[in-house]
């Protein structure tokens, strides 16, 4: 009945994304009137495709901190991904064997870290700080460190298409984005496994007692930022035409805030894919906006670690006004 008497105004400002969705109009109007090419279609398109591997990553990023951890190899995955892709260019392998194995290398690195967490009860930080270090060396030692040119393949052709091409005016990897946050979000709000996600994330031994596999689903939501890594490392290599073994050292914290800013709790139980999406714009749209005022690259960074701090600063805020909402509730 509470709920029902609040305006859509004031049930919005309460939403975990609210915060940031003011800030990226904020920032898109000043960015508008103060760099007029920020407003113009190429640029927002530009903006979308240097950041669907950030956006893809978080998404599976999403999954696993709902659930109460945090994944701190993808970053490395992707990498040892992107090398794997190389060496089946090399080997001369069709583009879609390449493309399935590639998803379901990153989908067997992902259940590795979850079968330790899971099964073997190690903490997630020592074991995705573990793994993110045997990954990264993992990407190395296959082509000795250096990067793989796969540009010229006949079998990379389709992929550079997909990555790079376009329905009309509209980049495919925008409709490649929209289709996997619909998978993701629809998972975690219709389906028994994204109830048990949440449930994990709020209280793992209260779900324990229900019934739910909290090992076999923990180990579900990091086979699933394996498979969004998978899927960012073709992505990467779509747009870089080489894979790289170098892990960019942004990236992680990168996605760690989009989830952030996003409204996820980083305590488990709490958030969306939704918000992420947000998260990732705004991050993207600073970035941007950062370029094109021409701030140096090393300001960037300073900014965008301020940005996590205060994101992981604001969900606290937030859980504490909720549990004092609720309190006085009762």
């Amino acid at each position: 009945r509470f709920a029902s008497q609040q305006s859509p105004v004031s049930r919005f400002l309460q939403t975990p994304y609210a915060g940031a969705l003011i800030s990226i109009i904020l920032v898109a109007l000043f960015l508008a009137f103060t760099q007029p090419v920020f407003a113009t279609w190429a640029n927002a398109m530009n903006i979308v495709r240097s950041n669907s591997v950030v956006f893809i990553l978080a998404l599976g990023a999403t999954c696993v901190v709902i659930a109460g951890a945090i994944d701190l190899s993808v970053a490395s995955l992707t990498a040892a991904c992107s090398m794997v892709y190389g060496l089946l260019m090399v080997a001369g392998l069709p583009a879609l064997p390449a493309l399935l194995l590639i998803v379901a290398f990153g989908a067997l690195l992902g259940a590795i870290n979850g079968y330790f967490i899971s099964y073997l009860k190690i903490s997630y930080l020592v074991v995705t700080l573990g793994t993110l270090s045997i990954y990264q060396s993992f990407a190395l030692i296959l082509n000795s460190g250096t990067s793989i040119s796969v540009f010229s393949f006949e079998a990379f052709k389709p992929l550079y298409a997909f990555v790079n091409g376009n329905i009309g005016p509209i980049p495919v990897l925008l409709l490649l984005d929209a289709v996997l946050l619909l998978i993701l979000g629809g998972t975690l709000k219709y389906t028994g496994l994204g109830r048990a996600i949440f449930a994990i994330g709020s209280n793992r031994e209260a779900a324990r007692l229900n019934g739910i596999n909290v090992p076999l689903v923990v180990m579900g939501v990091f086979i699933i930022a394996g498979l969004m890594a998978g899927i960012g490392s073709l992505v990467q290599i779509g747009r870089l035409t080489s894979a790289a073994a170098d892990v960019d050292p942004t990236v992680l914290m990168t996605v760690l805030a989009a989830v952030l800013i996003g409204g996820t709790a980083f305590t488990g139980g709490e958030g969306g894919v939704f918000g992420t999406m947000i998260g990732v714009l705004f991050l993207g749209v600073v970035q941007n906006g950062l370029t094109l005022s021409g701030v140096s690259s090393f300001w960037q960074g300073m900014v965008s670690g301020s940005i996590l701090i205060f994101a992981v600063w604001l969900g606290g805020v937030r859980q504490i006004l909720r549990r004092k909402r609720h309190a006085g509730r009762s």
